[in-house]
């Protein structure tokens, strides 16, 4: 597929008449939705989904100035909306590329992270109240919704770029053979951990290649270390073995002394365990700089070895830091899933995941940000300067040429310590990658852009491709005032946001037309722990107080948790307050898929303990098609479902029949693959899983659940396993024949 987008300005779209779909008297939704209509174009969204999902840090900007996990699909939460607020027989793909409006319907999203739907209620025109009870989330969300304008963004980026960049460059630059100086991009480094048996250090590479190119087939030669001398060596990325240009020694490049969990010493030949050893010290493993790819000044790049002047300058700046007060903060790793791999190797303290040069340039950088008078402008650059952060410390590894050259340290969503880290350029070149001032054009400026023109993507199909163009005049800019409180949303604001436990707010009841929402996953991905990298910088910059108060972003009152019972009791607080907040017509909505069956199961516990019912279940196109858990998933989950529910409001419930729920399920759930067929989809096994099970949780939630209930539920495991292999299968006889055909 053909994932070009090609901008044309197309403002074709007749104007859209406000607040489509709604009683203006009785102030109700319709009475059924278009989102709740069996029609609802969910193979067509997907189309456009597509498009977003390769780059959405482009086709979405205004969502991606700060990391979070788990960024969902603006495409797909914008149809969301204009299905959620129209009536059942609305073209909601038709709607979806003219402006429009709803500018009585009040959209709420308990679990906002990033922003996505509050943005895309804003852009409809709708009024938004956004909460999260992650300081990092809710400071990211407030920064990429606020009012700025951009001249007094670039006259604030300028005066931080004067005072502060020499000082930082001076730190990485290094001189040429023949005398100039130039700019070093990055510097290579290697984990040293000492030798059980002998004592020496023992280099943690598992390949002596350290720089190919993203598409080795297409440029094969390689840069590969001499592991006798030093240098740097050019050969074909695949070579079996090399004879090195400095000491004319060979040796097998793809061989280093590291593999998986082990490693074995070049000087006696003892290997050991990598982890068990580095646990016998009290500190992180020591790391070794062997190499360095520099911009020379006429505008190409080469690798060079790191010489006596590179090591003389880190010294410099390590002696500098020790000599700053307060240059960085002092903040302990809390033990947890997520981070529990970074403690077992010594990581004790956030700040240690950094060498001391990152320290001394990212405290210069950090403490010209907090002398920005201008309060909002000053959260504004604390953001982008943390969001740097993800790719200037010693987790972050490089990726090679042909691609963005840093490989960020959440790309796995854990705390993974990297055995080869690369150290960027913090404040970077226009060669760069993940640095402030590349960064501060690739997200904040472009964010501003389109903040201030949002566009959409269209499908254009030519020549059996497709392309994507770009459409503007569509929607509402943005750059809002949020509230400060409900009350002050009342007098009239159009957006509201908070941080805190989305169990209890101050909305008023039924004050509500729609909730929309993403929730956390009931997995072991745990936001809060891997957002406190983030959180004590920010206190650093900003100080502690408010929302950076404290130095975690941890919460009892979280929903995210690997515990069953618990999620399910957590995430139906928050639903028994949205249902406190909607109005009796209102629509609870969220997306959610999981693999595993108690994760479904505690969701249907959760909605039919706050008074839920689920009217309608679509799937659609998830996340990013190039996340890296996704690309190394053998059944990988490529879909979410969109889940509707409406109030329960007296219907007597009875007791189901399992049996009969599955296989009225497993008939629409083949329906629904069938129509993704048409369109060229084809579906993983764990896709079909989470259509299916959608759909059974759909049915049960109109049954009075009993401990029986489940536990017979679970009992049936077997047959709703027989029914996604028959899915699963027929949908592939069926390409089979149209393939034939």
């Amino acid at each position: 597929m053909s994932r070009q987008t090609t901008d044309t300005r197309s403002h074709s779209a007749a104007p859209f008449p406000a607040r489509l779909g709604r009683d203006e008297a009785a102030g109700l939704l319709p009475a059924k939705t278009a989102l709740e209509s069996p029609s609802f174009p969910f193979e067509r969204l997907s189309e456009v989904a597509e498009l977003e999902s390769w780059r959405k840090e482009v086709n979405r900007p205004v969502y991606h100035l700060h990391k979070w996990w788990a960024q969902r699909l603006g495409s797909v939460f914008r149809a969301v909306l204009i299905g959620a607020l129209s009536p059942e027989d609305a073209d909601v793909m038709g709607l979806f590329y003219r402006p429009a409006r709803f500018p009585r319907a009040v959209v709420f999203d308990p679990f906002m992270g990033s922003g996505t739907t509050v943005g895309e209620a804003l852009k409809l025109g709708a009024r938004a109240v956004g909460r999260d009870i992650n300081p990092v989330a809710h400071f990211a969300v407030r920064n990429a919704l606020s009012e700025y304008t951009r001249e007094e963004v670039l006259k604030t980026f300028d005066s931080i770029k004067r005072d502060v960049r020499p000082a930082i460059q001076r730190f990485y630059s290094t001189e040429l053979p023949d005398g100039r100086v130039a700019d070093v991009l990055y510097y290579f480094w290697v984990k040293v951990v000492d030798c059980p048996g002998c004592g020496r250090g023992v280099d943690l590479f598992s390949s002596y290649v350290f720089a190919q190119n993203a598409y080795p087939s297409k440029k094969p030669d390689a840069r590969i270390l001499c592991p006798l001398c030093g240098e740097i060596n050019v050969a074909r990325y695949d070579a079996a073995s090399v004879t090195c240009g400095g000491c004319r020694g060979a040796f097998a490049p793809r061989s280093g002394p590291a593999h998986k969990t082990t490693a074995t010493c070049r000087e006696c030949d003892h290997s050991f365990q990598i982890a068990k050893t580095v646990r016998l010290k009290d500190a992180p493993p020591a790391h070794r700089m062997y190499a360095k790819l520099v911009l020379l000044p006429e505008g190409s790049k080469t690798y060079l070895k790191a010489d006596a002047r590179d090591l003389a300058l880190y010294a410099e700046a390590s002696e500098k830091l020790r000599a700053r007060a307060n240059a960085f903060p002092l903040v302990p790793i809390e033990p947890g899933y997520n981070t529990d791999q970074a403690i077992n190797y010594n990581y004790r303290h956030w700040h240690q995941m950094f060498n001391d040069r990152q320290l001394l340039c990212l405290g210069l950088l950090a403490e010209r940000i907090r002398a920005v008078e201008d309060g909002h402008l000053r959260e504004l650059f604390t953001c982008l300067f943390s969001g740097a952060l993800e790719f200037n410390n010693m987790f972050a590894s490089y990726k090679g040429e042909g691609t963005g050259a840093v490989r960020h340290m959440f790309s796995h969503h854990i705390l993974k310590p990297e055995r080869t880290p690369l150290e960027a350029n913090p404040w970077g070149t226009p060669k760069s990658s993940g640095s402030f001032s590349t960064l501060f054009e690739s997200r904040l400026l472009r964010a501003l852009d389109y903040r201030r023109d949002p566009f959409e993507v269209r499908p254009v199909h030519k020549d059996g491709k497709v392309a994507g163009e770009k459409v503007y005049g569509l929607s509402c800019a943005l750059g809002h005032e949020a509230a400060e409180s409900f009350s002050e949303f009342g007098e009239g604001k159009s957006l509201y946001l908070s941080c805190g436990d989305s169990s209890r707010t101050d909305l008023a009841d039924e004050s509500v037309d729609a909730v929309v929402t993403d929730p956390p996953f009931f997995d072991n991905v745990h936001y809060s722990q891997l957002a406190d990298f983030f959180h004590v910088w920010q206190r650093h910059v900003l100080g502690e107080n408010g929302h950076h108060a404290g130095y975690t972003t941890r919460s009892a009152a979280e929903v995210q948790t690997g515990d069953p019972a618990a999620f399910a009791e957590r995430l139906g607080a928050v639903w028994a307050e949205c249902h406190r907040v909607l109005r009796p017509d209102g629509l609870l909505v969220f997306t959610y898929h999981h693999s595993r069956a108690e994760g479904w199961w505690t969701v249907l516990d959760a909605l039919s303990g706050a008074g839920f019912y689920i009217t309608a279940t679509h799937p659609v196109k998830s996340e990013m098609s190039v996340a890296a858990p996704k690309s190394q998933a053998k059944e990988p989950i490529d879909l979410d479902v969109i889940i509707v529910c409406r109030k329960w409001e007296g219907m007597k419930k009875e007791t189901p029949d399992i049996s009969a729920v599955v296989s009225s399920a497993s008939r629409e759930a083949a329906a629904q693959v069938k129509r993704f067929g048409r369109v060229g989809r084809r579906l993983s096994r764990n896709d079909v899983r989470v259509v299916l099970k959608a759909l059974v949780i759909k049915h049960l939630s109109r049954s009075a659940l009993s401990a029986e209930v489940l536990a017979h539920l679970g009992s049936s495991q077997d047959i709703i396993d027989d029914a996604i292999e028959h899915i699963y299968q027929n949908q592939i006889r069926q390409a089979r024949a149209t393939t034939s055909a």
